[in-house]
């Protein structure tokens, strides 16, 4: 059959991060020992307390609808959390529960965006891998704003200014950023929401690492910012702090209208959540302990890892200052980086993501997720290393 698939999904790239793990595990399944630094994926289990009220959820016979805007419960303790932890007022009827934090973020963007009026969302590169390609899926038209390693990534207002038009309608925001582990700074904060009024735009905030600093350090919620918090989504869940990926659980805090809207996406798209599954993020808000040990175990992966990068010769590597990602660039005989990420994989038998996923910030870098194992990253080090140098001429390590 000739299929007329949407024109739209013919122009989308499938995710880069996805495809290389997949690639990965194709080779696992044959036989041959690959190391994965591809998937952002936390290494623990969801905090015991968290899974023993999903299952007595499903016990008590919590399994029937629920209302599409999530557990009223649920709601409340994360405008709460808002308030407490982000600085932002909030309260329930702020907040709207959604499958993942993907979903969420299509939310706000199709809320925003009309198709067919060539209405354009501005993304912040290095960018995750799914931002572009979500605005295209919503009718809008990505534009990339492309920021410098050179420069750790600083946001200015002249990048800003370059990008924006009389078609942009939101900027994209995502601190702690993936892939770079940036955060956003009190500067850059103001520089946003200057640039936001001057040209009436909405940001869309994805703060989905925001409890994953280090330092002592924390990345600043636009919303917190009074003169911007009523143009401001705020983008968060439960996968990367609470080890929740396979939950499906995020939420967007933003004025009531503005829920009110997503709202008519959730029911007639998804209906609503599980309420067992909202009742074990409930219980995760409160893990803070467990949290607090999975940063910490993160945080000494950082240290030794990001040094050994540093410390082979032609690799740079970034501190990040959030999330559980190493951002590198690598200068490899002139190779870009999906050239480095492939001779990685079939050298090193190590897999990363190429940087030129996130965008052309990305230039000759990768990324690499430490939220492994330490004796796989400290494999994952050597083999590179040995790889690297194979090419570069110098196995010593760099002072």
């Amino acid at each position: 059959m000739n299929y007329k698939f949407n024109e739209t999904l013919l122009t989308i790239p499938p995710s880069a991060s996805l495809a290389v793990s997949e690639k990965a595990k194709r080779l696992k399944a044959e036989g041959i020992d690959v190391i994965t630094l591809a998937t952002g994926e936390p290494d623990f289990d969801t905090p015991d307390a968290a899974r023993i009220a999903g299952i007595a959820g499903i016990a008590g016979g919590h399994t029937h609808y629920n209302a599409a805007l999530g557990l009223p419960a649920l709601r409340q303790r994360i405008a709460r959390k808002l308030c407490e932890e982000n600085g932002i007022d909030a309260s329930e009827e702020n907040i709207i529960l959604t499958p993942g934090g993907k979903y969420a973020v299509y939310e706000a963007i199709r809320t925003f965006i009309t198709p067919g009026k060539a209405e354009e969302v501005m993304i912040l590169n290095p960018a995750w891998v799914s931002y572009g390609p979500i605005v295209m899926a919503a009718g809008g038209i990505p534009v990339n704003v492309e920021l410098s390693f050179e420069t750790h990534y600083k946001i200015t207002r002249e990048a800003l200014d370059s990008a924006v038009s009389k078609q942009t309608r939101a900027v994209i925001v995502n601190y702690p950023n993936n892939p770079t582990g940036c955060i956003l700074s009190q500067e850059e904060a103001e520089i946003l929401a200057d640039f936001a009024l001057a040209h009436d735009l909405i940001l869309i905030s994805d703060e989905i690492y925001e409890r994953i600093t280090y330092d002592k350090k924390q990345s600043v919620s636009l919303a917190s910012l009074p003169q911007i918090a009523d143009r401001v989504i705020t983008l968060n869940g439960f996968s990367k702090a609470a080890a929740m990926t396979g939950w499906r659980l995020g939420y967007a805090c933003a004025p009531k209208e503005v829920i009110g809207k997503m709202s008519i996406l959730s029911q007639h798209t998804i209906s609503c959540l599980s309420q067992f599954s909202m009742e074990a993020a409930l219980a995760a808000l409160d893990c803070q302990e467990d949290i607090a040990r999975m940063v910490a175990s993160y945080d000494a992966r950082r240290s030794f890892f990001v040094k050994g990068l540093n410390d082979i010769p032609g690799v740079t590597c970034l501190v990040p200052q959030g999330a559980f990602y190493a951002w590198a660039k690598v200068d490899l005989a002139g190779k870009d980086s999906f050239e480095i990420a492939d001779y990685l994989l079939d050298e090193a038998r190590v897999a990363v993501v190429p940087g030129d996923s996130y965008g052309k910030g990305g230039s000759r870098c990768i990324r690499m997720s430490f939220a492994t194992a330490e004796a796989d990253l400290r494999e994952a080090l050597d083999r590179m290393r040995a790889a690297i140098c194979k090419i570069n001429g110098s196995s010593e390590v760099r002072k």
